[in-house]
């Protein structure tokens, strides 16, 4: 297990025992890319109330998880698109990422290109671009490359198999390149930088806690090779 890992598993498991502190840890390294993934499905102006709703779920419900570092970044995010689903129903609105989901083969898309996407997929003009994939394709993105989950738990997270956000993933990034391409953006950033957050004074409540900084995170990259 990496470091970070095995630091992430701790916090859980201490914050499940009612430890207050380590649920603010927990709440730093997890939420800047939860956020990322939430913005993909919502749009910026909804992200950061669906945010919440999902931190009081994950607050509420975490005597009953069981599990590492990755499951729990799986966990949470499946409560995160859960919320976010279910605001978007509220509001008879479709997920921000365009298109629909398509049935996938298990074979990955292999493309020089998508290195590069992977390069600068972090970039806050990236997660934009984002959200012109393909909802499949989107989610595949951000939950294997921003928010860091192994392809069985992105698949738990989806409700797919693990070839199908494998190969999602693959096609997303391929596109992702074309996209930069087209728009003339810049391969910079490197695969664990973290999405850049909005500077401001604003500081985020975790639930039962004092204000916390989004820019915190602890986060393994993930490779092409990972994918």
């Amino acid at each position: 297990m990496q470091g970070d890992d095995a630091e992430l598993t701790a916090a859980v498991t201490a914050a499940q025992s009612g430890d207050e502190n380590a649920f603010r840890s927990v709440y730093r390294a997890v939420h800047p890319r939860l956020l990322g993934y939430i913005r993909t499905l919502v749009g910026e102006a909804d992200a950061e109330d669906v945010a919440s709703e999902s931190w009081l779920q994950i607050a509420r419900d975490l005597d009953r998880f069981s599990g590492d570092a990755d499951r729990f970044r799986g966990w949470a995010a499946r409560i995160a698109r859960n919320r976010a689903l279910d605001h978007l129903r509220m509001r008879g609105r479709r997920p921000a990422v365009g298109g629909d989901e398509t049935e996938l083969t298990d074979k990955p898309a292999a493309s020089d290109t998508a290195d590069e996407a992977m390069e600068a997929v972090a970039t806050g003009h990236t997660l934009h671009l984002i959200a012109q994939l393909p909802q499949d394709q989107a989610e595949a993105v951000i939950l294997r490359v921003v928010v860091g989950l192994d392809a069985k738990t992105a698949a738990r997270t989806l409700g797919k198999r693990p070839g199908a956000v494998r190969t999602a993933a693959h096609r997303g990034l391929k596109r992702l390149a074309e996209l930069m391409g087209q728009e003339g953006a810049p391969v910079s950033g490197g695969l664990g930088a973290v999405p850049p957050q909005p500077r401001s004074r604003r500081r985020h409540h975790a639930p039962g806690g004092h204000g916390v900084p989004t820019g915190v995170t602890h986060w393994r990259a993930r490779t092409q090779k990972d994918m």
